[in-house]
């Protein structure tokens, strides 16, 4: 669908055509190259692409949604009046180096891990380490847990991986659906501005959330930011391709890397929550109620439901000054570099939850736009998998 909808209609001169994996490309090439057959299946294509799109907006035009200003006057409003804001134990930015891997195992969500190595149980041995009794992938998830487990050792053994992260807190305030971060050294002071997107699409609950409503608007409240990576994870891995022709192994640990910037990620909330914000310093859960998100609080990320926009990265980044603090750059796509990172913002309101913002109308877009100060068209840009409308009819 998204090659359909999105890709496709920007290239007039060439087929765009979507491969569900590699070994299915070679069928493509070959009616592409077949000058008996390319026109036909050309033709073909994009009818097929034609009526994907056909569907799609009409979906679109079926959704039910607000205009922006209703949906603020039906914001999240928190019920808990006994709540009291607790002020972190620094204000401003605290680097983290050579975080010790050994002490993130125990925070390690494997069952993604599986997922990307394609191997899923059967109910009701889904999730690991049930897995490892499913009759039909049980052997097979073991083997590959095991070798897991002994590149883990070696990566603890030979220090192959560095891991730093950088957490700052700010002063801050809600105006709106956006949140003003103040200096640190003074809270009168604005620094800069978290902007926030609100749920628009109708619900049946009747309250539109957006970040904002879980900071005060009437007092100084507090929040965080953190932006971690694992380093060298790249570098070895296309070591162990090319001098150990390793390709398994090399997987394998670019997999472990991943998983252990989210370890990491786990483990920093909980400090911050215990000791470094210090909201719940008595919090004592088991891991397992820490991956199931049983704690207080929320660190919701860009780019992600409850903040769709990847550009406010751009600000975390500078209040954080990660790319000279810690070494951790941004591309032109505004992904993570390197790649095994986390980035995100640390939210302590005891109601405060994860949501996602859903399909928005073009007048949030062009408010936004305003507040931004950036153009429509590159606002429309960024947001484009959750614009409730189609760009190019509007223009």
């Amino acid at each position: 669908q998204h090659t359909a909808v999105k890709i496709a209609p920007r290239y007039h001169n060439a087929p765009v055509i979507h491969v569900l994996d590699a070994s299915k490309s070679v069928v493509v090439c070959g009616n592409l190259l077949n000058k008996d057959k390319k026109d036909d299946y050309v033709e073909d294509i994009a009818e097929e692409y034609n009526d994907i799109r056909d569907d799609y907006y009409a979906n679109l035009k079926q959704i039910r949604s607000i205009p922006i200003n209703d949906a603020r006057k039906k914001r999240w409003i928190s019920e808990n009046e006994r709540f009291k804001i607790t002020k972190p134990t620094f204000l401003g930015t605290k680097t983290f180096n050579n975080i010790d891997v050994e002490k993130l195992i125990d925070y390690i969500d494997w069952k993604p891990f599986f997922d990307a190595m394609q191997i899923r149980g059967k109910y009701p041995n889904r999730g690991y380490p049930k897995l490892f009794d499913c009759k039909e992938v049980g052997a097979q998830a073991r083997i590959v847990f095991d070798d897991a487990q002994k590149i883990l050792s070696n990566i603890v053994t030979q220090k192959i991986f560095s891991i730093r992260a950088v957490i700052g807190f700010y002063p801050c305030r809600t105006s709106g659906d956006d949140i003003l971060i103040y200096d640190p050294q003074d809270s009168t002071k604005q620094i800069s501005t978290l902007f926030g997107l609100r749920q628009q699409t109708e619900r049946d609950s009747n309250v539109y959330m957006c970040l904002s409503d879980f900071i005060s608007s009437t007092t100084i409240d507090y929040i965080g930011l953190f932006a971690l990576a694992v380093f060298n994870v790249e570098q070895e891995a296309q070591r162990l391709v090319q001098k150990e022709t390793d390709d398994y192994s090399s997987i394998i640990l670019k997999l472990l890397g991943d998983r252990l910037a989210e370890a990491c990620a786990e483990y920093l909330h909980e400090r911050v929550r215990q000791e470094l914000w210090g909201y719940v310093p008595n919090e004592n859960l088991s891991k397992k109620d820490l991956l199931s998100v049983k704690y207080q609080g929320i660190r919701p990320a860009a780019g992600y439901p409850t903040q769709p926009d990847h550009t406010e990265k751009l600000t975390l980044w500078k209040l954080l000054n990660a790319k000279e603090s810690i070494g951790i750059d941004l591309t032109e796509s505004l992904a993570m570099q390197p790649a095994s990172a986390v980035s995100g913002l640390y939210m302590a309101h005891p109601e405060s939850t994860y949501f996602a913002v859903g399909k928005i109308n073009q007048d949030q877009v062009c408010d936004y736009a305003d507040r931004k100060g950036m153009s429509v068209k590159e606002v429309e840009k960024w947001l484009s998998p959750i614009l409730a409308y189609d760009v190019d009819s509007q223009q």
